[in-house]
């Protein structure tokens, strides 16, 4: 289980992040003395940081600063504070990403998943992802299943994963849309409509007519 450190004075924003994280099985720890957030950090030991960048005593610069001498795991900057200075500290500062208030639970979370993916992918050591009798070859992108073959294109591989790493959840199109948006390419909704109905009959060619379900008004899910 990965865990997320936060850093956020705003107490209905921070409950609001660990709720919605905890959801998608990350362990979430909250700050709680804005003067000593480096020997939190340290005590927590997470995985991943969320940084606010106006806080009590010192801001998330500063915070980061520090951080950035003792690791170099991934740092998400959530601030109001949107403006193109910014965004431009926060990268200089050693930031991975940054997330302008109000943000979208859904796509802040496609991002910390980016984040992860990016950041501890050496680790892993599975090269499948197995759901019942289907196969997701993550060396070759082909999936089987029963012993029937096909290949997948690179977004339809990516849809496939993300609903396959979050199965018996709803994965929202946004989410989507953003796990696609990180080849570079132009995404729109027409976009993943369009991969989708091409991995709906792949799927079903290989004998798996039902395997995605359409959440009217809310995602996808793979029961």
């Amino acid at each position: 289980m990965y865990r997320i450190f936060v850093v956020e004075d705003d107490e209905i924003i921070a409950k609001s992040l660990a709720s919605h994280l905890e959801k998608w099985n990350y362990e979430v720890i909250l700050v709680n003395d804005f003067s000593k957030v480096a020997e939190e950090f340290v005590a927590a030991e997470p995985h991943l940081v969320l940084l606010d960048i106006v806080l009590p005593f010192f801001n998330g610069f500063h915070w980061c600063t520090q951080i950035r001498q003792i690791s170099d795991l991934p740092i998400l900057f959530l601030s109001s504070a949107s403006d193109n200075m910014n965004m431009v500290m926060s990268m200089n500062m050693g930031a991975d990403d940054f997330v302008a208030k109000p943000f979208d639970l859904n796509v802040l979370t496609a991002k910390i998943q980016a984040l992860l993916r990016r950041s501890y992918s050496v680790t892993q050591t599975m090269n499948v992802i197995s759901h019942g009798g289907l196969l997701l070859n993550l060396l070759d992108n082909t999936l089987e299943n029963n012993g029937q073959k096909t290949d997948l294109t690179k977004n339809e591989f990516k849809i496939l994963q993300t609903l396959l790493e979050q199965a018996g959840r709803i994965v929202s199109r946004e989410v989507l849309m953003e796990r696609l948006w990180e080849s570079d390419s132009f995404v729109d909704d027409n976009t993943l409509t369009v991969n989708m109905t091409r991995l709906r009959k792949k799927l079903r060619e290989i004998g798996l007519p039902d395997f995605v379900s359409t959440k009217k008004g809310l995602g996808y899910i793979i029961d």
